[in-house]
């Protein structure tokens, strides 16, 4: 959990809990790639959030807001699924499939807080193909796990990019050791994750020196994830959704539990204001459709356009390479790892990126290494020039030949970044639009 998942949470009473003392904490992140340590650094800070983040176990954090629910007067019904709903002027009825039979409940308002596989979002969106927005996930908990019990590791590798696995440890040698990817790329990945996973755990050398002798406690399960999309609605007359059933997943990092936080937070303070006035309307609660769109669209569209940009698995050498950029300045200027490092726990938006500090540092760093590379090159003997210069003509053929060969994946992929891109166009235009008048005001 980040440190604005933690914050969220603290407002709940949930880190009141004498438990909550006792879960893991994360003071440091470390990158690794195809077996290599690339940088570590602490956890970024920045004023009005904890230095550090957490790991507790779903079944543990889920139990803690239930019981944080039912104190609040919240009621809770076991063993039943909602099956159907219908949203009317006076209210909405919602079809309950329960152990005795279907029963029917009437509220004000149905919040659909059903996860990614959400059936509140389904009938409220239509049923529509989400494969090129999922990413999918799988992890175990192992123990006797070597190395620092307050650090998160991420691990790349070249035969499994776009995805990364990651060490995320729960306690002293125990930790969430999982892989995930995205679903749809391009070319189409035929790797089993369970397969991977234990692949990459025997054979990658920096997961070796976590992992070796570590045993799998339990069984590996696995989930798909259904990421932002902003051309989708988050709400209807009566019906809100929050959290993964809104998509408000990250599809950069996975990460999902703090926008479930904070959408529920949204939400609830929508639903108030609506509940004083009697009005449930869609054009009243448009009021947190507009939240959401002015707290997240911007970067987590930005976010989605990045991962568009990486699905192409033709071009996996650039993406990597760019990572080893990002990486090495990182080692070298702790202002630019808190950046890049805050945008990857979600501390910071991912517009961050785009800073005049971020832009040029990295293009600075990559001349260096080009430059670098450049001088051996010079110093090599005739037939090594010739050598690069085949193997950088056989890299063009196989990008070539990816694209022809998957023609219409390749289009699709093209028309999406297109429109992802002018989603983030759109999105930066309306915030430097929203800034302008404030800036002249600071002006004047």
């Amino acid at each position: 959990m980040s440190p604005v998942a933690i914050r969220e949470l603290a407002a709940l009473g949930i880190t009141r809990r004498t438990e909550w003392r006792q879960s893991t904490a994360i003071r440091s992140a470390a990158v690794h790639l195809d077996g290599e340590h690339l940088v570590a650094s602490p956890m970024p800070r920045k004023r009005g959030l904890p230095g550090l983040g957490r790991v507790i176990p779903r079944k543990i954090l889920d139990a803690w807001l239930v019981a944080g629910a039912r104190e609040a007067g919240a009621k809770l019904l076991e063993r039943s699924r909602v099956i159907g709903f219908a949203a009317g002027r006076s209210g909405v009825v919602v079809t309950v499939q329960h152990p005795q039979g279907e029963r029917t409940l009437r509220a004000c308002v149905l919040i659909g807080a059903d996860g990614s596989s959400s059936l509140v979002a389904r009938l409220l969106r239509g049923d529509r193909d989400c494969d090129h927005d999922r990413i999918i996930a799988i992890r175990g908990y192992f123990e006797d796990v070597r190395g620092p019990a307050d650090r998160a590791d991420l691990y790349f590798a070249s035969d499994s990019f776009p995805g990364y696995c990651w060490v995320f440890p729960t306690g002293k040698g125990v930790a969430n050791v999982g892989v995930g990817t995205i679903l749809k790329t391009l070319p189409p990945s035929r790797q089993h994750l369970r397969e991977l996973l234990l692949r990459l755990i025997g054979e990658d050398a920096a997961l070796k020196r976590r992992l070796d002798g570590a045993r799998l406690a339990g069984t590996i399960v696995g989930w798909p994830l259904t990421t932002y999309n902003p051309r989708l609605p988050v709400t209807g007359d009566r019906v809100l959704l929050a959290g993964d059933a809104a998509g408000l997943i990250n599809p950069l990092n996975g990460e999902g539990i703090q926008y479930a936080l904070l959408s529920g937070r949204w939400a609830a303070e929508t639903l108030i204001a609506c509940a004083a006035s009697r009005d449930f309307s869609g054009r009243a609660l448009g009021a947190y459709a507009a939240r959401i769109d002015d707290e997240l669209r911007y970067d987590l569209s930005l976010s989605r356009t990045i991962v568009q940009l990486i699905r192409n698995r033709a071009l996996n050498a650039l993406w990597l390479e760019a990572l080893r950029i990002i990486a090495a300045q990182a080692r070298v200027d702790a202002e630019y790892a808190r950046i890049t490092g805050g945008v990857l726990a979600g501390i910071l938006p991912a517009r961050s990126l785009l800073s005049v500090k971020v832009v040029r540092d990295t293009v600075q760093q990559a001349a260096l290494g080009l430059g670098l590379r450049t001088l051996a090159e010079l110093s090599l003997r005739p037939n090594d020039l010739a050598t690069i210069g085949v193997r950088l003509s056989d890299a063009a053929v196989d990008i070539a030949s990816t694209i022809l060969r998957h023609r219409g994946d390749s289009e699709r992929w093209g028309a999406e970044l297109v429109t992802s891109t002018i989603d983030v166009a759109s999105e930066a235009f309306r915030h430097v639009s929203a800034s302008a008048p404030s800036r002249l005001r600071a002006r004047q």
